[in-house]
């Protein structure tokens, strides 16, 4: 029997934050959305979760009002991050600077996080080391750090667009590119 998506009997805010982003999946889609994946078919071909999986995490990060489904070309629609989504973005930084910490690579970590206003890292507490202004999320760039393989032939779109500095909530893929990618009932 699987288990419930509620923690009945906590009436705590980290329970209920759980309820919405603490299934298995949810928050590497997430992270995703902020790299620039907005398509359902970047999403799993990058993630390479099940179809159905993805599905119901993407339609319950859509109920709960953290990703949006917007208007692309034609009857296509994309994901994007809701303002409710985008402040998100401080527990998914902490997070990957956590595993880059305990379970990064001996190289360093895979992805580094600067400011795009004078390409200096962004210190732990969201801060520019350069200048010290707080960098919002849109104005952070992330680029292939030195634990970060080189991709390899065959790997998806998404992975490869990654090898790549890129400003975080822009469409990581151009719809040329994105098209290519497999695709899924929401594409």
């Amino acid at each position: 029997m699987p288990l419930p998506r509620d923690y009945s009997g906590q009436s705590c805010a980290l329970s209920r934050s759980m309820e919405v982003v603490g299934e298995r999946w949810t928050l590497l889609i997430v992270r995703d959305a902020f790299f620039g994946v907005r398509r359902f078919g970047e999403f799993a071909a990058h993630l390479r979760l099940p179809r159905a999986v993805l599905a119901d995490r993407l339609a319950t990060l859509t109920e709960s009002g953290v990703l949006a489904r917007l208007p692309d070309t034609g009857r296509r629609e994309v994901y994007g991050l809701t303002p409710k989504g985008v402040a998100l973005w401080p527990a998914v930084r902490a997070l990957t600077s956590w595993g880059d910490g305990f379970y990064g690579s001996a190289r360093g970590p895979r992805r580094v996080f600067r400011h795009v206003d004078d390409d200096a890292p962004i210190a732990e507490d969201g801060r520019c080391t350069e200048c010290g202004a707080p960098v919002p999320v849109g104005d952070v760039l992330v680029a292939p750090g030195p634990g970060l393989a080189p991709p390899a032939d065959g790997d998806d779109p998404v992975t490869a667009a990654l090898a790549r500095p890129h400003r975080l909530l822009r469409p990581l893929l151009a719809p040329s590119t994105a098209q290519r990618s497999p695709r899924g009932p929401h594409s």
